[in-house]
């Protein structure tokens, strides 16, 4: 993706910059409960590094930028109403470090997360 200067030259921002910036924003709201990545971001999450533009997918195009968020919600929450700060986090993630406008931000629900329950401790009796 490129912003033109005419006076000191030209900006150049990868697609991956948008999908980390993009997938950090969606990761911070409230009831995302992870991103949903593919077979390859398993085996570098495995080997100890973060990937942080994991669920996000960029596609620049003539009609502009159009990115497509797949994450997993929590159970109880409101998919509209989180899926809407999502998108109003990612757009305004990625206008105040790039600049660029966005055409499309498009949220996929791949799944529901239930409450994680911790094991009960069992209490010894003593007589």
């Amino acid at each position: 993706m490129n912003q033109e200067d005419s006076s000191l030259g030209k900006v150049e921002i990868a697609p991956e910059v948008i999908e980390v910036i993009a997938g950090i924003a969606a990761s911070e709201i409230e009831g995302v409960a992870q991103m949903r990545g593919n077979f390859a971001t398993g085996v570098v999450e495995r080997f100890g590094k973060k990937n942080h533009g994991k669920g996000v997918k960029v596609d620049l195009n003539d009609d502009g930028i159009v990115i497509d968020v797949y994450c997993v919600m929590e159970f109880g929450v409101s998919i509209p109403t989180v899926a809407q700060k999502v998108q109003d986090n990612i757009r305004q993630a990625l206008l105040n470090m790039t600049a660029l406008e966005i055409n499309e931000i498009n949220i996929h629900v791949v799944g529901v997360q239930f409450e994680q329950k911790q094991p009960e401790t069992e209490i010894e009796e003593t007589m």
